[in-house]
């Protein structure tokens, strides 16, 4: 017959609160384990007459919590092997007790089954002393674990197993990236005990109030102040969703795929510009007015019923995953060219797999980019085949051979060959940047700005001096651009 593991649960009070089935049972067992023996009940038994082993020695001989855990469930299994025995765990056995956990896995595995008799979870204490309902919103999460993604701030969030202060400082941090510095929390010791207390302090002071305690819980108050909610995802959903309803804005609410394209594209163009003007300022406004133009097709196609920000966001995730086995699998990837060649050989794949993906040439699939950015990726496309130049020789000659070409068009008069010689002129040009590794979109945005910078410094010049553009000669206009091209040289090299 099997040995049995009965684990009790000794509530989250004193000794009257446990139930008198668990007191008969601990009274007349022999074989009794306790995780750790720091517990109002304990004490209260121990002076009955209870004897008892605990595992208190494991945590100062174990660096990691888990370990602890492990070596414990390993000395149930094998003194259960010659005996039934009652293990002994804090609060009830099924909130925040890991070992608890554990075995319950191995249950399976061996000849020892595994009985339950309850105990009040700290949670009613809990509750209790913080006078608030769970069914307004809660969480209970786990201090030595907790990172700063997990707490929902607009709920009651409790974490459990804030041992000490090294564990405190730990979740104080994480929960700064989350809530004002200023925050209110409180610090629960023994909760439903007689020595219970509570310690009201603002997050930052936090860890500075805690000692070592396994009684010792944290309450986090849920964030009422809608204005302290703008950085949560969860509140941009809400606003888009808002903007696109019944009551929302009609200029939102007309909106459709096609009729954002443009705004896609021109909010993309201003990221670039402030990525070359090093302006994180602008570039956090800028990202954040694309991200405006995915949540507001993901809004549409939730709209509409076709997908959601969701499906949209796993959709990135799992791609994510896939396309780096070196990361989330067993694959091993030493160079970001060696990731590169498995990221385009699984993109391969996935089109193989995906018959709305097959296309009939290699060339398909770019048909709305800008001209300029479209040639790059016909000609990179090409490449990855063997269609390239392997040196700048060629490359030259052909950018020559289509100058000529254009010359000869011009001479013409024909103004359709004349465009399509210059097409092919800056179709030339861009294998020349591929040549050097130059993004030709990025350098020429680069030039333009530079225009623009070096035409305006001309109009502040004769406003100055007070000339109007019909009275300037081109000379004139010159001198300042010279003027303009040397100061900006200079401050490209300060």
């Amino acid at each position: 017959m099997a040995n049995t593991i009965t684990i009790v649960g000794l509530g989250a009070g004193d000794l009257e609160q446990i139930p008198y089935g668990v007191y008969k049972l601990l009274k007349e067992t022999d074989h009794v384990f306790l995780r750790t023996k720091e517990h109002p009940v304990v004490e209260e038994l121990m002076k009955e007459g209870l004897e008892f082993q605990s595992f208190d020695h494991l945590y100062e001989q174990e660096e990691q919590f888990e370990n602890v855990y492990e070596e414990i469930v390993r000395h149930l299994w094998k003194e259960a092997e010659n005996r039934d025995l009652v293990y002994v765990v804090p609060g009830h056995p099924l909130v925040a007790e890991h070992t608890v956990q554990l075995l319950l896995k191995g249950e399976q595995e061996r000849d020892t089954s595994i009985e339950l008799r309850g105990g009040q979870s700290f949670l009613d204490a809990m509750f209790q002393a913080l006078r608030i309902d769970p069914l307004d919103g809660f969480q209970l999460l786990d201090g030595t674990g907790l990172t700063e993604e997990q707490p929902n701030i607009q709920q009651h969030v409790i974490i459990a197993q804030v041992y000490d202060s090294m564990i405190a400082s730990d979740v104080k941090l994480s929960l700064m990236e989350r809530y004002p510095d200023d925050h209110q929390v409180h610090i629960v010791t023994a909760a439903g005990s007689e020595g219970e207390s509570i310690v009201s302090v603002p997050l930052f002071e936090m860890d500075r109030h805690v000692e070592v305690n396994n009684l010792t819980a944290l309450y986090v108050e849920p964030v009422r102040d809608s204005t302290l909610l703008s950085r949560e995802f969860s509140q941009l959903r809400h606003v888009i969703r808002t903007l696109r309803g019944p009551s929302g804005c009609p200029w939102d609410k007309k909106q459709t795929h096609e009729s954002l394209r443009k705004y896609l594209l021109e909010e993309s163009y201003e990221v670039i510009e402030a990525i070359d003007n090093k302006d994180d300022e602008h570039l956090t406004e800028e990202l954040g007015d694309v991200l405006l133009q995915v949540m507001l097709h993901a809004q549409i196609g939730e709209d509409n019923g076709y997908f959601s920000i969701d499906d949209v966001i796993k959709s990135l995730t799992d791609k994510m995953i896939r396309r780096h086995p070196h990361v989330f699998g067993e694959d091993s990837l030493d160079t970001a060219e060696e990731v590169k060649q498995t990221w385009d050989e699984i993109k391969k794949a996935e089109k193989a797999d995906d018959p709305q993906q097959n296309v009939e040439s290699i060339l398909d699939g770019i048909d709305h980019f800008p001209a300029l950015i479209r040639a790059e990726k016909l000609q990179r496309k090409a490449a990855k085949v063997g269609f390239d130049w392997d040196d700048i020789d060629p490359i030259l000659h052909k950018i020559n051979e289509e100058l000529a070409e254009l010359e000869e068009a011009a001479k013409s008069g024909n103004h359709h060959d004349m465009e399509g010689e210059l097409g092919d002129c800056l179709f030339a040009l861009v294998n020349l940047s591929r040549y050097y590794w130059i993004d030709p979109e990025l350098a020429l945005t680069r030039t333009n700005r530079k225009f623009y910078n070096r035409f305006r410094y001309i109009e502040e010049e004769l406003r100055k001096n007070d000339v109007s553009f019909e009275d300037a000669s081109l000379e004139e206009m010159d001198f300042f651009w010279e003027q303009a091209k040397k100061m900006s040289k200079k401050k490209d090299y300060q």
